[in-house]
């Protein structure tokens, strides 16, 4: 199997930031762009201590993205490879691209909850 950047459907689009994805197995490969200053914090809520409960691994494109822990933050930047345990939030710094692979299920509770919380903020 074998997709571009552009094959990849996209699985959630909120202004200039997306999600590109498809699901191999039991995972799930995805491609997050995203613009200097998103933060994933209003997506999580709702979800087990406002956080993301999925591992993931992958590689950051381009940019730099501050991950939150209860425990402290770790900066990611361009050309990093990458292991996020369960229990995290996010901040881009910079503009930002990275490939991450996660168990499908668990990015698809996360999608399925960032959208609900996209349309009440739409809503608002």
């Amino acid at each position: 199997m074998r997709a571009t950047k552009n094959e990849l459907p996209v699985m959630l689009e909120a202004g200039p930031s997306s999600i590109r994805g498809t699901d191999w197995g039991e995972l799930r490969l995805a491609v997050v762009t995203a613009p200097a200053g998103t933060d994933f914090a209003p997506l999580l809520k709702g979800l087990p201590n406002d956080r993301c409960q999925g591992p993931h691994w992958g590689y950051v494109l381009k940019g730099r993205i501050r991950i939150q822990y209860e425990g402290g933050d770790e900066v990611l930047q361009g050309g990093d490879f990458y292991y996020m345990p369960p229990n995290h939030s996010a901040i881009t710094e910079e503009d930002t691209e990275f490939l991450e692979i996660a168990p499908q299920n668990l990015h698809q509770e996360f999608l399925v909850n960032a959208k609900r919380n996209l349309e009440a903020m739409q809503r608002a």
